[in-house]
């Protein structure tokens, strides 16, 4: 199908693309001969019903230094498009929010993927609660008296902001540990909503598996090692890429939401694994798909591509 594509994103001459997941699907999107649009967050628009973004033609190249080339920008309707990609990275802001609503007020001849409001409504760490059964022994709250009390159960913990992305602010707290007057009084600075205070998982040493699912599906895996003297297995903090296969747990998780992915129409998710529990379930713009191909697994670009044109060409039925 010779589909027009609008990817909503950072800007494309700021990514690192050797490890940008967005850039590996317009690089498909290219060679399958799509009619590509770039634009950013804050140039999309709502007025009397109509989305527009000021977009700009894009050519892309898998070259550093020379990834991309862009034309003059237009008033794209974005009605007109077959396909947008919400891409932008975090943080869950209002802003983020915000492009969420406007980008539901298209029509379903244009499929947003992920779909908007699903976004909107499950953010990485509030949709995995869902899944007590998967996960470690998890709190969000930032009542005091709830916090000391996890603690004091499940010894150390990790402390996360609640909408937080790419490692930042992630801070392991001991069962008996000084800095944690310290660093509640920083989080309740810092954030007005509830945090994620979870059970430290030592096998996190071993690493933290980022698994994409596609259409629901587990598709392909890297195992992500941290740095030493860090928890965090973020690759934007050092995190070490590697090759690995899904067990038989890792399977079991990914069956077990595959279903409740399909139905909220989110088409592309990353989910995070430690040892034999779920921990995030990634969904406004997920890495991983470069990683995983580095390390000598699928890319998953076509996969994804696949799916959408199977939806479109079923829609259009």
């Amino acid at each position: 199908m010779p589909l027009t594509v609008a990817a909503q994103m950072d800007h494309i001459r700021t990514i690192k693309p050797a490890g940008d997941s967005t850039f590996a699907l317009l690089l498909e999107a290219q060679k399958r001969g799509f009619t590509l649009w770039h634009y950013t967050p804050d140039r999309l628009s709502l007025q009397n019903g109509t989305v527009t973004a000021w977009a700009e033609p894009v050519t892309v190249r898998d070259q550093v230094g020379d990834h991309v080339t862009l034309g003059e920008p237009v008033r794209l309707d974005l009605a007109t498009v077959d396909v947008v990609l919400l891409r932008q990275d975090p943080p869950f802001d209002l802003a983020y929010i915000t492009t969420t609503h406007l980008l539901e007020k298209l029509p379903q001849t244009t499929l947003v993927v992920n779909d908007p409001r699903s976004v909107r409504d499950c953010p990485e760490k509030l949709l995995v609660m869902d899944f007590p059964e998967l996960m470690p022994p998890t709190l969000v709250s930032r009542d005091r008296r709830e916090i000391e009390a996890f603690r004091a159960e499940h010894g150390d913990v990790v402390m996360k902001p609640l909408y937080g992305h790419g490692g930042a602010n992630v801070f392991r707290v001991g069962a008996v540990d000084g800095n944690f007057g310290s660093l509640f009084d920083l989080f309740a600075g810092l954030y007005k909503e509830a945090w994620v205070t979870q059970k430290f998982l030592p096998d996190v040493e071993k690493g933290d598996k980022r698994i994409i699912l596609v259409d629901g599906v587990a598709a392909g895996a890297v195992n992500r090692i941290p740095a030493q003297n860090d928890i965090r297995s973020n690759m934007v903090r050092g995190g070490a890429a590697a090759a690995t296969d899904l067990t038989a747990r890792e399977l079991e998780i990914c069956a077990r939401i595959g279903p409740t992915l399909r139905d909220k129409g989110l088409i592309f998710v990353g989910i995070d694994v430690i040892g034999p529990w779920l921990t995030e379930i990634n969904v406004t713009s997920p890495t991983g798909l470069r990683a995983i191909t580095r390390t000598g697994g699928p890319d998953l670009s076509v996969d994804i591509w696949n799916v959408i044109e199977r939806k479109l060409q079923d829609a259009r039925r």
